[in-house]
């Protein structure tokens, strides 16, 4: 099922087009419908809004203008090189798990100071 966040391929007249991050699915206010925002990932930058039925969101042939079109959620192979996440606590399993996490705030403090404290 396609979501938040999801990368899609979109198809037109069965050709892949472009890619698409899905930004926010909501409901409309005609019932079973939906509107999917999405930021079509091309130059320049473009976000739009389609409505669409949850079918069609997830993979079912619409048209537009009479044209055919279809979205296709993409999902990234697997590198056999990375680990994949396991089911145990990710303290257990991070081999970092004394790696100090600092915020963004933090950061831009060190690059100020040059890295050096005041006191």
């Amino acid at each position: 099922m396609t979501a938040e966040n999801d990368i899609v391929l979109i198809y037109f007249e069965d050709k892949p087009l472009t890619f698409a991050r899905v930004e926010d699915i909501s409901p409309d206010v005609k019932a079973g419908w939906y509107q999917i925002r999405l930021l079509m990932l091309q130059v320049p930058l473009q976000v739009v809004t389609w409505i669409l039925r949850e079918a069609y969101i997830n993979g079912e042939t619409f048209t537009m203008g009479g044209k055919r079109m279809r979205m296709e959620r993409v999902v990234a192979p697997q590198d056999p090189d990375i680990p994949q996440p396991s089911a145990e606590s990710p303290a257990e399993t991070s081999p970092r798990s004394g790696a100090k996490v600092i915020s963004l705030q933090e950061l831009q403090d060190l690059r100020k100071n040059d890295g050096r404290s005041e006191t």
